[in-house]
């Protein structure tokens, strides 16, 4: 028992390095291409956070472990809005680019809605089996190439100036690159032994399979997301805390779940649809959220919604079983 709490502690103190060295070296990077933290946060950052999902559910589908895969994806967008971005938001009101609201959201929305549509078969088609095909993977995958060239067309076109760059520190190109690509590398490595050891403590104390699942698999791989969103917010960067969350929302579908469903077909339990519920509701408030009180902007009050709504999340879970 207590060499896996080491080595959960030991991850735990991993992450919180890497999600440091990612900020900086993003922010930095962002300032001395001359394009707006947003876009560093929506792909590089998003990309790297991701990668503990992307692990996970590589895996999950070769084994054929597919609820397990799915919902990783679920449960993960539902920690990154309502934990991460409560979190966020509660140590420092975020502002939120116009482009995101309009754009990036809807888009992570998008994403939630199709996986509701291609995993209903029976539902929508009538089919007696639910299950997202490798068609469907091709399709998810090809909505992520056009995510992509969204975020190429916003890196030429909106340069980011001086005067909202000035708070970030300046580093070399080989500083920059080095803590980037090390601190992606130090989440992945942080989060796996956080995962794999949370495991292995809630078997030993008895917990079902599917609770792991949603819950500890779920949090475990986004504590990539939560430690940069966090690292970002005490920083003050916004786009890169807001940008990391709405883009590995998207990554999580479009590319995770995409590759996975291509590697195996993924049979979709119906019992998913109230977490899938509970991920569209919870993009649709953050949403919302851009126009009551200040415009554009996630304020402590709203964050404190989003970390209350989590909790009770988490205990119907429990309660389900």
């Amino acid at each position: 028992m207590l060499l896996p709490i080491f080595f959960l502690l030991g991850g735990l103190g991993i992450l919180i390095a890497g999600g440091e060295g990612l900020v900086r070296g993003a922010a930095s990077m962002a300032k001395k291409i001359g394009i707006k933290p947003i876009v560093i946060g929506l792909t590089i950052v998003a990309f790297g956070t991701s990668a503990p999902e992307l692990i996970v559910n590589i895996f999950s589908a070769v084994q054929g472990n597919t609820d397990l895969a799915v919902g990783n994806v679920i449960g993960s967008n539902i920690v990154n809005i309502l934990l991460i971005l409560g979190i966020s938001s509660m140590i420092y009101p975020l502002a939120v680019q116009r482009a995101t609201v309009w754009k990036e959201i809807p888009f992570a929305l998008l994403g939630a809605a199709m996986v509701f549509i291609m995993g209903n078969d029976f539902l929508i088609d009538g089919k007696v089996l639910n299950e997202m095909t490798r068609s469907d993977g091709i399709s998810y995958m090809g909505f992520f190439l056009i995510f992509i060239y969204y975020t190429i067309t916003i890196a030429k076109g909106e340069k980011g100036g001086e005067d909202e760059n000035n708070d970030i520190t300046l580093y070399s190109w080989s500083t920059s690159l080095l803590l980037t690509f090390g601190g992606i590398f130090a989440l992945f490595v942080g989060g796996k032994l956080l995962v794999d050891n949370a495991i292995l403590l809630a078997e030993q104390a008895g917990l079902s399979e599917a609770f792991i699942g949603f819950t500890i698999v779920a949090v475990g791989t986004s504590l990539p997301e939560l430690i940069t969103s966090v690292i970002a917010a005490l920083h003050k960067q916004d786009d890169l805390a807001i940008g990391n969350i709405i883009g590995s929302n998207i990554f999580n579908v479009f590319w995770i779940l995409g590759l996975s469903s291509i590697i195996r077909p993924l049979p979709f339990n119906p019992s998913m649809n109230i977490d899938l519920v509970v991920n569209i509701v919870a993009t649709l408030l953050l949403f919302a959220f851009m126009f009551i009180d200040t415009k554009h902007r996630l304020n402590r009050w709203q964050g404190g919604i989003f970390i209350l709504l989590y909790i009770v999340y988490i205990l119907f879970a429990i309660y389900r079983g």
